[in-house]
């Protein structure tokens, strides 16, 4: 109960996606000021939207759990789970393109490999690095 009487922010995570590559941004957590609190309710406003439109979450369940998960919310609202701490995210690590060029190499038939596994080798560096930002 100490932990929600300092905290003035709820939290949420906005992985929203775009159609265009050049465009993605990774997932990061967002804050959500809190207006008021009653025994049953915390009300915030998401922020981040051209209308204010106020929402609540159940106190109770997010005093137990840490979050509470919204029933009407879609998935690419940065609300439709909300916590009470900043969540932890877990970054993908960026592909090391030498150790696929190398993986590539291997599986080469010419050095024992066979054709399925260069195949399957050259798509996996090929991908990383159609993904590797360009200088």
């Amino acid at each position: 109960m100490a932990d929600l009487e300092r905290t003035e922010f709820l939290y949420g995570v906005d992985s929203s996606v775009a159609d265009d590559d050049r465009f993605y941004e990774p997932p990061h957590i967002v804050r959500f000021r809190i207006t008021k609190k009653t025994p049953k309710r915390i009300y915030y406003i998401p922020e981040n939207w051209g209308r204010p439109v106020q929402r609540f979450v159940d106190r109770v369940a997010l005093e137990r759990d840490g979050e509470v998960r919204r029933r009407s919310a879609g998935w690419w609202e940065p609300d439709a789970t909300v916590y009470l701490n900043p969540p932890e995210l877990e970054q993908p690590a960026k592909p090391d393109l030498g150790a696929l060029r190398a993986e590539m190499a291997d599986a080469h038939p010419d050095r024992g490999g066979t054709d399925a596994e260069f195949i399957a080798a050259r798509r996996r560096y090929e991908q990383a690095k159609a993904q590797q930002p360009t200088p």
